[in-house]
């Protein structure tokens, strides 16, 4: 008891095998079956001179109860695996390779210093503290750090810590910090010794791996500026101390820090001052293993006193007082008394748990060019402790374990869908408008002409565009994904059906222009508007049968579309995922391809009609410039469009903006076209645009003899010149006025040579003129189809023209002939004919003139001219 336990920890530095018990372990006298003896050995961890060492002790020295030290891993574990065969206990201070751990192969070995392994629960516990869940590990591949990795590799597991790479090298190490680097490790866990802890931090250096996005955590048991001695990289120490700023250290505590007296009734700071004093008056170095080396003397003491006082008690209550024990019940008490060893060292609290020390666990950073304690962990309690504000991290915030993406939606801007939608409820008032303006005038000529319930459906059609405008604005951050679904397939269909509505009762009204007009057998016509609706309801049933196909076989889905990562554009440690969200479906160019060319095939036959109607020379009528025009903007704006829309399916913004300008500027253009013409006649010239434009002058002449003259009447402007445009096959009429002029000249010779006996001429003679002449007229919108054209010609013989006046009997026949009543009688047959055979087809009246024998006063704009026989046809 009067021995200073601090004479024997000079010898921790060196490199101890064995130390048996000293003089100063008992309390108590010793009895002489305890006679205490200890053996110094230096074994220069080698592992034959360890082997004979341990061997020569056991054959030639006396009988010893525990082996006490065992530094190097090799020499340690080899006298380790033999002790349970000798009956001996070994307690080592500075032996903390993992692999002593196994109690099945090392069951006798205890040590009072700290596994290695004993910093993973203390790392996993600082990770927790963070609540960093996935990590990576940079180890070096000996056996040493291989085994840490493992055991931390297991614990990280139990903790439901994802390990996101594993990386070994051997000498370089910066491939395997790009891939760490690659695959997103922000905390990476070091197993490495100082020399290649240099190259790291260069390589860690080099590829901007430091700072506020990463964290290292590494061995603490490197030595004292270890950088500048290990440094041996092209990276200078000033590169080197920036990529080590914050790295964290993790190594057992050498001395607790709490100011409690132990067992040896000193503090750690009193045990510490007393120890360093020690080693200046012997002149040798520290130990960081001098504590423990410590706390084992006083472990060995305890135990050995708690066995001899067993023994004490075992004898007096033996009654034959001849108490024996052997070598291995000795052994038996000396390990179970090791394991119940709990007391308060300089160390701290020393216990064993499957003869692994429970020790203190310390925390350092490395900040400013040294290494600063910010916490410890207590592995018998449990607890990390960690200093206030003392862990100073590169950012606002300790490090994201991972670079956390936040997905963010690539959704169109509130005041582009504002300002869009304001453009196109403004389209919709216009359209309004125009549906005002249709119905009001609905009766009016112009607007009876032009159908104006098809013009209804082409307002409807416009506006169900228009209306799919607001629909292709939403996206995911309006409505849900449920609802956005509905959407894909809701603004499709009133897509498609607001172009077909629009395109088809425009193209249905030019082909019924076309029908009439281009009637070569000049057979009467009835096109009533139903049948117009029921044409652009065929259009649309086709649509719905598409439709209805694409939404059973393939409906369209929501789909999104992730793109890379980018940068947080306010600093943030976090990264953006744009997405983007598309209505798709499996066979989406299919169905599109599908409906392309059914609008295509719609467009193509508008041109046709188009083209077939644009010599018809009625303008409320004659829409075929304006179709034209239509189909033009719309085909070319919607090639441009697709083209663009597609090119930026991933701008959301540009792409709205095209979708959304395209079917604005389609539709007001095809309104305007159709609707603003109308606009403009009805407040200029609304009977102008009833009239044929051909017609270029007015008849005004009025014959004085009802019997032998015929008025040119003007054109009936309320029912009869809609389809005055027929005529316009100005070829094949020809053909025909020239046989009529022909058979005209034959009847004229005829009344020359015979006119006694052609009292009168009949229209019957000219059927073919009369055929010619006959020709229907169009309905408004509210009858339906009309007649277009009347019968010039009235079919009623006049009896005034067969009389003849006695006295003209008894004149000769060339006197007849040439006189003033044969040749008043010749002209009002003539001209007549002439009039209604060549003017239509030149120009001229229409077909509502009034018959060669009508009255003169039929017409309220004839007025009576006097008897000319002056008379000039224009266009003859």
């Amino acid at each position: 008891t009067g021995v200073n336990p601090i004479d024997l920890l000079q010898m921790s530095n060196q490199n101890l095998s064995f130390i048996f018990p000293p003089p100063c372990v008992p309390l108590t006298p010793p009895t002489p079956t305890f006679t205490p003896h200890y053996i110094c050995l230096c074994l220069q961890c080698d592992n034959a001179k360890g082997l004979r060492a341990f061997f020569d002790a056991i054959c030639y020295g006396p009988k010893h109860l525990m082996i006490f030290g065992g530094v190097c891993p090799s020499v340690t574990s080899i006298i380790a695996e033999s002790l349970e065969g000798w009956n001996l206990v070994q307690l080592s201070f500075a032996a903390t390779t993992p692999v002593l751990a196994d109690k099945k192969k090392y069951p006798n070995f205890f040590r009072t210093v700290p596994s290695d392994n004993a910093v993973n629960p203390a790392v996993i516990k600082f990770l927790n503290y963070y609540n960093w869940s996935r990590v990576g590990t940079l180890t070096q591949d000996v056996q040493r750090f291989s085994e840490v990795r493992n055991d931390l590799t297991y614990e990280l597991e139990k903790a439901n810590i994802h390990i996101a790479d594993t990386e070994s090298f051997s000498n370089d190490p910066c491939v395997n910090v790009k891939k760490l680097k690659d695959n997103d490790v922000r905390i990476i866990i070091g197993q490495f010794d100082e020399h290649l802890a240099s190259k790291v931090f260069c390589c860690a250096y080099n590829l901007n791996m430091y700072g506020s996005k990463y964290q290292w955590i590494i061995p603490g048991w490197y030595q004292r500026n270890w950088w500048e001695q290990a440094n041996n990289t092209n990276c200078t120490s000033r590169k080197l101390l920036t990529a080590m700023e914050g790295y964290i250290s993790v190594d057992f505590e050498p001395l607790s820090s709490r100011p409690v007296k132990g067992i040896s009734g000193r503090t750690p700071k009193e045990y510490e001052k007393e120890y360093y004093r020690e080693l200046q008056q012997k002149g040798v170095e520290a130990s960081k293993f001098h504590g423990f080396a410590y706390d084992g003397i006083w472990v060995i003491a305890k135990t050995l006193n708690r066995v001899r006082e067993l023994l004490r008690t075992k004898e007096r209550q033996n009654i034959y007082h001849n108490f024996t024990v052997d070598d291995r019940e000795v052994g038996k008490m000396v390990l179970d008394v090791m394991n119940e060893t709990n007391f308060y060292g300089v160390t701290g609290q020393v216990m064993f748990r499957n003869g692994e020390r429970m020790g203190t666990i310390k925390f350092n950073q490395f900040q400013d060019g040294q290494e600063v304690k910010v916490g410890e962990y207590n592995s018998i309690a449990d607890i990390l402790d960690l200093q206030n504000n003392s862990i100073r991290f590169q950012g606002v915030e300790p490090p994201k374990d991972r670079t956390f993406v936040r997905l963010q939606r690539r959704h169109i801007n509130v005041p582009l869908y504002s300002i869009l939608s304001t453009i196109t409820i403004l389209g919709m008032l216009m359209a309004g408008a125009f549906l005002f303006f249709n119905i009001k005038n609905r009766n009016h000529r112009l607007i009876k002409m032009s159908s104006p319930y098809m013009n209804n459906l082409i307002i409807l059609g416009g506006m169900l565009s228009y209306a799919s405008i607001f629909l292709f604005g939403l996206d995911g951050g309006f409505v849900s994904d449920k609802e956005f679904e509905t959407l894909c397939t809701v603004r499709t269909w009133i897509l498609i059906v607001g172009y077909t509505t629009a395109f088809g009762a425009m193209f249905a009204k030019t082909w019924r222009v076309h029908a009439i007009f281009k009637n070569v057998k000049m057979k009467k016509k009835i096109i009533k508007d139903q049948k117009l609706l029921i044409i652009v309801g065929g259009m649309l049933l086709i649509d719905l049968c598409i439709l209805i196909c694409w939404q059973i076989v393939d409906p369209l889905r929501r789909t999104v579309e992730e793109y890379s990562l980018e940068a947080d554009p306010q600093g943030r440690d976090i990264a953006i995922r744009p997405f983007l969200e598309h209505c798709e479906n499996t066979h989406m160019t299919i169905w599109l391809g599908i409906v392309y060319a059914y609008k295509g095939l719609l467009m193509l036959f508008g041109c046709f009609l188009a083209w077939e109607t644009r010599n018809v020379s009625i303008p409320a009528l004659n829409d075929s410039k304006y179709i034209g025009m239509s189909v033009y903007n719309v085909g070319i704006m919607c090639i441009i469009g697709a083209a663009v829309s597609f090119l930026t399916r991933d701008q959301p913004n540009v792409q709205f903006c095209i979708v959304a300008l395209v079917i604005i500027f389609c539709s007001t253009i095809t309104l305007c076209l159709v609707f603003v013409p109308k606009l403009i006649t009805m407040r200029t010239n609304p009977d102008a645009a009833t009239q044929n434009r051909r017609l270029k002058f007015t008849q005004n002449q009025k014959k004085e003899d009802s019997k032998t003259s015929t008025s040119v009447t003007s054109v009936n402007q309320t029912n009869t010149s809609r389809l005055d445009g027929l005529q316009t096959d100005n070829h094949r009429l020809r053909m025909r006025i020239t046989e009529l002029d022909k058979e005209l000249e034959e009847v004229t010779m005829q009344l020359q040579d015979t006119p006694e006996k052609t009292p009168y001429i009949k229209q019957n003679h000219y059927p073919d003129a009369n055929n010619i002449l006959s020709i229907r007229n169009f309905t408004d919108g509210k009858d339906g189809e009309k007649s277009i054209l009347k019968n010039h010609l009235e079919q009623k013989p006049q009896a005034q023209w067969g009389s003849m006046d006695p006295s003209r009997i008894s004149r000769g026949p060339l006197e007849d002939i040439n006189s003033p009543e044969h040749i008043q009688r010749r002209l009002s047959l003539q001209l007549p004919i002439l009039h209604h055979a060549y003017l239509p087809s030149i120009g001229g009246v229409d077909a509502s003139c009034t018959s060669p024998n009508g009255s003169p006063g039929s017409s309220p704009r004839h007025r009576h001219m006097p008897p000319s026989y002056r008379v000039m046809v224009s266009g003859l």
